[in-house]
């Protein structure tokens, strides 16, 4: 490594000061005393050596030197500042600009490369991808590793990883330097490749706190302290040689304007680069919301083809139209003993600036007979223009004119169902049938209608209502008036005068009326009611869905756990880890529900092109919900593992294996 020519030795300056210091793990029935009294200070530029066996105390003293950790008693200052003052992220913030970790494993991310394990600190500290990668491939080629920048670990050499974690805790100009067994994993000549570097660090003027249990590489320092059952035992200064301080110019740096914009775009890479390094955890919890979104958007479109369907239904009966029965209601007992329906009321109606078209009904049951074929039929007396009213339309034939309304001519329109039981595939327009003894002449076929649910199979004719009345059923009353509103007019206000008018006309309100209208609106919100009942039930395989992303992601909490550890050592904040976790998860999620809606979207498709006679109909606001909800299951279901990865003590993290 290349270095500037050592600095000049001058005046001692105090940095760390410990005093009293103890530090316990456990309970109150198991507690172990890690830290003992320990009182300590090093001078800014020292080079001190904490040596000791495993189990001493001296990583715990690390780890609270380097803010890894807090004392349990005592009292800890850096730079005259007490730690035990300081907040959470003053502490990471401590981490990232003063202090730079050198760790026996190296401690670097499989998944970066040698050049973006060194850059990490920066993006803590919020550098600019331009001058991070500047930065980076310098210190690279300080550390002889320039051909080795896009290397991942598993292609690097033990002392290769070592010097990439060295130049890593040198990336944000760190003062300190703590050095835990940084030879321990090393050949000996790998080593001392690195001990050369650390002491010409040293002599660059950075204060440097190793730890070590071997006296050899102790003796490269200019004071050794012995640590035994967390006491102090030793302090002994072997030289003086205390070189100018290092000037941290990261530490005394100001955020600019896009800092939070490079730390929102550094949190979305690191997401990605965490989601794509591992698939198959990625691929489950894609999974889980796909099966969710899928189940949401494929339920809505089958929702909303029912009700199309249902609402053809509706609309084939008539749009805009009043009818007009004799009674107070359905199932009156006493209506067939109100006679006052008349057609001269269907006459005064058809007169109002508001009708557009009436039919009076006529309704009689009989026998129909064709030949030697006899059958069970209802039959209509209705006016020219009811099956325009209707909205019913003809196969074949024509319909009777009001020629024939006024003259009660005996003519008929079947039903496709009279058709088929009298006929076969013969054509049958022209033809004589017999209705309760009177003879019909066929004019005409009404189309089969599209019937959602079960088939009618009832035989249904249509005469004119004069010929039912005079011909058939041999009454002057009528069973019904349908009347058409105008397109441009409200039909309930025009319901609401219509029965003004027949009210008047009869001297009594005795008769009721169905409005087209509010049945339509009664099974709009009927089948409202439908699709979100059915789309309440599908949101479950949507909450189990984000159940799975939950569990997921606290799996990989629990497996990423040594570099979340990692990332607050060297300077992440809780607020950090929390935005990465939380980010991977909306992250996964909305990609799951962008592969749920195209997976959902084909399933309508190929759907469709089976089926005719029904359509699944997805819509624009069952996709959007789809996105919303996957993001949120995202953020809800992510917030749980992502609050515990950020809550975890950085060296119990580093700790865990």
């Amino acid at each position: 490594m290349r270095f500037p020519k050592a600095r000049t030795r001058c005046k001692s300056m105090k940095i760390i000061e410990l005093s009293g210091v103890k530090k316990f793990y456990g309970n109150e029935e198991s507690r172990i005393c890690a830290l003992k009294d320990i009182n300590l200070t090093i001078d800014k530029g020292d080079f001190v050596a904490i040596v000791g066996q495993s189990g001493s105390g001296k990583s715990t003293l690390m780890n609270v030197i380097g803010c890894l950790d807090v004392p349990s008693e005592g009292s800890y200052k850096i730079s005259g500042e007490e730690v035990a003052d300081m907040s959470a992220n003053k502490l990471a913030e401590l981490r990232c600009k003063t202090f730079g970790f050198v760790f026996q494993r190296y401690n670097l991310l499989p998944a970066l490369s040698a050049k973006e394990n060194i850059a990490l600190p920066s993006i803590y500290y919020g550098l600019d991808r331009k001058t991070r990668d500047k930065k980076s491939k310098k210190l690279l080629g300080d550390l002889g590793l320039t051909d080795r920048a896009d290397n991942k670990p598993n292609h690097l050499s033990g002392g290769q990883q070592q010097r990439v974690s060295i130049a890593r805790a040198l990336m944000n100009d760190a003062e300190i330097i703590l050095a835990d067994e940084p030879t321990g994993a090393l050949d000996s000549k790998s080593g001392e490749s690195v001990m050369d570097i650390i002491k010409n660090l040293h002599k660059n003027g950075r204060t440097i706190i190793l730890i070590t249990h071997d006296q050899k590489i102790a003796s490269c320092a200019n004071r050794v302290i012995e640590i035994k059952d967390g006491v102090a035992v030793s302090d002994i200064r072997r030289e003086s040689n205390i070189y100018a301080q290092y000037e941290n110019i990261a530490s005394n740096a100001k955020k600019d304007p896009g800092y939070f914009a490079r730390q929102m775009s550094d949190c979305f890479r690191s997401s990605v680069k965490a989601a794509t390094s591992s698939k198959i955890r990625s691929l489950l919890t894609i999974l889980s919301i796909v099966i969710g979104i899928v189940s949401i958007v494929s339920v809505m479109a089958i929702g909303n083809g029912s009700k199309d369907k249902v609402m053809e239904k509706v609309k084939s009966v008539g749009t805009n139209t009043v009818t007009i029965f004799p009674g107070k209601g359905f199932g009156d007992k006493d209506a067939d003993k109100i006679k006052t329906l008349r057609p001269s009321d269907a006459e005064v109606l058809a007169q109002l600036n508001y009708v557009d078209s009436v039919s009076p009904i006529v309704a009689a049951d009989g026998l129909i007979t064709y030949k030697n074929v006899s059958r069970r039929a209802a039959l209509q007396g209705v006016s020219a223009e009811y099956l325009e009213l209707s909205g019913k339309k003809l196969q074949s034939g024509r319909r009777f004119n009001a020629s024939e309304v006024k003259s009660a001519a005996g003519v008929a329109i079947i039903d496709a169902n009279t058709k088929k039981a009298l006929f076969n595939k013969r054509d049958p327009i022209g033809e004589i049938i017999i209705f309760n003894k009177q003879a019909l002449k066929i004019v005409g076929v009404a189309a089969e209608e599209d019937v959602f649910g079960p088939p009618n199979s009832a035989l249904e004719i249509l005469v004119p209502y004069s010929a039912a009345m005079y011909k058939i059923t041999g009454n002057q009353e009528i069973s019904a008036v349908t009347i058409k509103i105008s397109d441009e007019v409200n039909s309930h206000l025009a319901e609401d005068n219509l029965i003004k008018v027949l009210t008047a006309l009869h001297g009594r309100k005795d008769f009721f009326t169905l409005n087209s209208d509010s049945v339509r609106k009664l099974v709009e919100n009927m089948m409202d009611v439908f699709t979100l009942l059915i789309a309440s039930i599908s949101f479950i395989a949507l909450v189990v869905g984000g159940v799975g992303v939950m569990n997921i992601m606290l799996v990989s909490v629990t497996e990423r756990t040594k570099e979340i550890g990692l990332r607050m050592a060297i300077g992440a904040k809780r607020g950090n880890i929390l935005s990465q976790f939380l980010t991977e998860a909306v992250l996964l999620s909305l990609i799951g529900g962008a592969i749920g809606v195209l997976i959902a979207l084909a399933l309508a498709l190929a759907f469709n092109n089976l089926v005719e006679d029904f359509k699944m109909t997805p819509t624009a606001g069952a996709i959007g919900a789809a996105f919303i909800f996957s993001s949120l299951t995202g953020v809800l279901f992510g917030y749980i593992p992502a609050r515990n990865a950020a809550n975890l003590n950085p060296s119990d993290a580093l700790a865990r294996d």
